[in-house]
């Protein structure tokens, strides 16, 4: 349904978790989405744990960085966005007045990365293809289908990024409340709305799943937390999670695009 073996620059393409207890992710996700899980050493008593539907890459886990453990930053979904040129990039979101929190540099011979906070706070994934391209599935259910900015200015939002990634921003046509959809070369690639506090700016990563009633009953039989939901919104249902390290993400049951 939804196999990748590229990604037009300015499309999301991948999804990684950062936890508080790797493991015990992995058997939260494992369990939701029937995720298989391939352990990767990256360091001494180190590895990047690469997500797997049917022997195809969707998305990772990975042990909390040190740094953000010692900031008390909570588990938490990381968005990464497809570029062609990382350094230019990151350049272009320094002048359009984001901050560049990390790099650009090598991950092995994956591809080369950076990570910035735009100027609304949001931290977001920039992304440059070696060997990986990010995700090899997606929207299906146990893939990555949708990415949502929470800004608390989604107008300054949909400038920076229209900027940054040459992405065409309008109000969503389907929803009656404010939402931003976010076009791509064509392609719909994710929405913008108002921040809901007591929120950080973030991005909010959408997974599907064959049914929303039984995925948010398989969340609290896990020890996860229902926060919204079920939400109707026509072409789909949504609701708001958090697994039990905290970390928060979206379940959607509905129509996929290609």
């Amino acid at each position: 349904m939804g196999e990748r073996s590229e990604y037009k620059p300015g499309t999301f393409c991948w999804s990684e978790l950062t936890s508080t207890d790797q493991d015990a992710a992995k058997a939260f996700y494992g369990a939701l989405f029937g995720w298989q899980a391939e352990d990767i050493p990256v360091g001494e008593n180190e590895v990047y744990s690469m997500q797997r539907v049917d022997g195809k890459r969707v998305a990772a886990i990975a042990a909390q960085p040190q740094q953000q453990a010692d900031a008390g930053v909570p588990s938490l979904w990381n968005s990464y966005v497809s570029v062609q040129d990382v350094d230019a990039v990151a350049e272009r979101a320094k002048g359009l007045g984001a901050h560049v929190h990390a790099g650009p540099f090598d991950v092995f011979t994956a591809g080369r990365m950076a990570v910035i906070q735009d100027p609304q706070g949001a931290f977001i994934m920039l992304w440059q293809p070696g060997e990986t391209i990010g995700a090899e599935l997606v929207n299906q259910p146990g893939a990555l289908v949708w990415n949502e900015l929470q800004s608390p200015d989604a107008d300054a939002s949909a400038s920076f990024y229209s900027e940054l990634f040459g992405w065409k921003v309008a109000q969503f046509p389907a929803m009656e409340e404010r939402y931003l959809g976010i076009e791509n070369d064509g392609a719909g690639n994710g929405g913008i709305r108002d921040l809901v506090p007591p929120s950080p700016p973030n991005w909010l990563t959408y997974f599907g799943i064959p049914d929303i009633d039984e995925g948010i009953a398989r969340v609290g039989e896990l020890g996860g937390m229902v926060l919204a939901g079920p939400i109707d919104i026509q072409m789909a249902k949504i609701a708001v999670v958090a697994d039990p390290q905290g970390a928060v993400f979206a379940l959607y049951a509905g129509e996929y695009q290609a």
